[in-house]
């Protein structure tokens, strides 16, 4: 009894993939690497232009676009699908007679995960690396795993309004700040003293401007521009911000809540493409009209108030919701796209990218670090904000072509045969044992209506 449960614990095969959340698993990681270019080539810009990189012509067009369209949409697919996997993961083993050891392999894999995420934050030079978060949101994941959709969504919900409700108090503070810095200005014109409360606002307003100031952006870019452990001893106090206040500030409200979406989304049976093409029709333009109407809205807020810190932090009262309405937009068009024949070559190499998402991830930052830092070609701060897709679209062909012809060889992508071998603590097969057909159509069928 004990072997033939044994045998039952194995990881996921490739006959039991769904292509339809590989096809998307593929496209949101491309899209991921199209906002990340931004940090990975410029300095404190990534919501404000004006910075570095370049506002004008088309840069700013450049900046429109990805804002208007992938802005927090990438990141959010990102963690839904994530979500999904950890539950499709755990759903699996206890079908298949894992019992308790389910629990085991789940919370092992999370906890290499977190490994993975520190690793390639302090030494693969990633300050937006997401998968320590992913890993920390997984924990409380498990105990939301045999909720029912609806009950899912409320919970997303709530913890998305958490977050709405910080950003409010985040624009009140900045509104407060700019009326300070006025009130300071006029108590200097006449020789008054400052209280402490306005002293404390000075201070904040000096060091948001420092770290806008042209010198400070040079500073940033030749430290940038270093040997690796340079690199690595400056970046290493960013990435402990992002790792302790950034996670607790934005990983319930931004992470959990959308991987809550994602499990209620895929027990409703609509991220395996079950549902009609009307369905997925009417979900992309239900979604796009009211997403990019409120992006389109909080676009010209931040434009009109000439990227000033209200602006943007009153564009932020309505970000969750626009962010989340393009998703769903995002989700009905990609699932259009997965039920038909249209483009099945490019539908299996992005199903491709998918099935080595950990690798391909990983691989954008060990890219860009040759690109961009003193490591490799240092250009780090010397492109303008659209050039920086010049670097993009190779990758994305590369990883196009690359990932079907590794999995023409391999079972896995390398970086997802060394996780699977660390969650389960056993050797798997890697090479597969006769090379397969680069394009295969055997799982790229469309999905019936």
């Amino acid at each position: 009894m004990e072997q033939a449960s044994s045998l039952q614990i194995t990881p996921i095969q490739q006959s039991d993939r769904i292509q339809s959340l590989d096809v998307m698993r593929g496209i949101v990681l491309c899209g991921i690497l199209l906002m990340n270019i931004n940090s990975f080539g410029l300095a404190n810009s990534y919501n404000d232009p004006t910075v570095a990189g370049g506002f004008t012509g088309w840069n700013l067009y450049t900046w429109i676009t990805t804002n208007m369209f992938f802005e927090g949409t990438m990141r959010g697919l990102f963690s839904l699908l994530f979500g999904v996997g950890m539950f499709i993961f755990l759903d699996r083993l206890t079908k298949r007679g894992a019992g308790i050891k389910a629990a085991d392999i789940f919370f092992r894999r999370l906890i290499w995960l977190l490994v993975f995420g520190l690793i390639h934050g302090y030494l693969l030079l990633w300050t937006g690396e997401i998968l320590y978060d992913y890993a920390l949101m997984g924990f409380l994941v498990y105990s939301f795993r045999n909720m029912a959709p609806k009950k899912l969504i409320v919970a997303a919900s709530v913890l998305v309004l958490g977050g709405m409700i910080w950003n409010y108090s985040d624009f009140r503070a900045s509104e407060k700040l700019v009326a300070d810095v006025s009130l300071i200005d006029s108590y200097k014109a006449e020789n008054k003293e400052l209280t402490k409360e306005l002293e404390e606002s000075q201070t904040k307003w000096e060091k948001f401007q420092e770290e806008r100031s042209p010198e400070f952006i040079a500073e940033f870019n030749s430290s940038m521009q270093k040997g690796y452990f340079d690199v690595v001893s400056f970046l290493a106090p960013i990435n402990l911000h992002f790792d302790t206040w950034m996670s607790y500030r934005y990983g319930l409200w931004d992470v959990l809540s959308m991987m809550l979406v994602g499990i209620a989304l895929f027990k409703l049976n609509i991220l395996s493409g079950d549902k009609s093409l009307g369905f997925y029709g009417k979900m992309a333009a239900i979604g796009y009209l009211i997403g990019i109407s409120i992006n389109y809205y909080e676009l010209q807020v931040v434009l009109n108030g000439q990227f000033s810190p209200v602006a943007i932090a009153k564009s932020n009262l309505t970000y969750d919701l626009g962010r989340i309405a393009t998703s769903m937009g995002h989700i009905g068009l990609i699932m259009l796209f997965s039920k038909s024949n249209f483009l099945i070559w490019l539908k299996s190499s992005l199903a491709s990218v998918g099935k080595m998402a950990l690798t391909n991830y990983i691989m954008h930052s060990v890219i860009c670090m040759i690109v961009f830092t003193g490591v490799g070609f240092g250009l780090f701060g010397k492109l303008q904000r659209y050039e920086l897709l010049y670097v993009v679209f190779p990758i994305w062909i590369f990883q196009l072509i690359l990932s079907p012809i590794w999995l023409r060889y391999f079972h896995y992508g390398p970086l997802e045969w060394l996780w699977r071998n660390l969650s389960y603590m056993k050797v798997h097969p890697f090479r597969k044992r006769g090379p397969q057909p680069i394009l295969s159509t055997e799982n790229l069928k469309p999905v019936k209506p």
